[in-house]
């Protein structure tokens, strides 16, 4: 698992080297997945090292407020979800 702080810069060579070890790449976020870490993830891999990709987060849907777990079930952040999504990649 990496921890991405920030997407710009993104951490080129951290991001290749990851992929590299695990042939595949799962990216969860807690925002749209439509510019966000997935997206920019995306565009190295295509660049540098190819693999299959799995985004997790918003699919272009306005946010709400509610408790957290709620949020993650409605969106599909949960840990079932999460889970199914990197079997999925693999």
């Amino acid at each position: 698992m990496v921890n991405v702080s920030t997407v710009k810069p993104i951490d080129v060579e951290t991001i290749v080297r990851c992929t590299a070890e695990t042939r595949a790449l799962l990216t969860v976020e807690e925002h749209q997945v439509q510019g966000g870490l997935g997206s920019a993830v995306c565009e190295v891999l295509s660049e540098r090292h190819p693999v299959p990709v799995e985004r997790v987060g918003l699919k272009d849907v306005f946010g709400e407020s509610g408790a957290p777990e709620e949020l993650f079930r409605k969106f599909g952040l949960a840990a079932g979800d999460i889970a199914a999504a990197a079997r999925k990649a693999a």
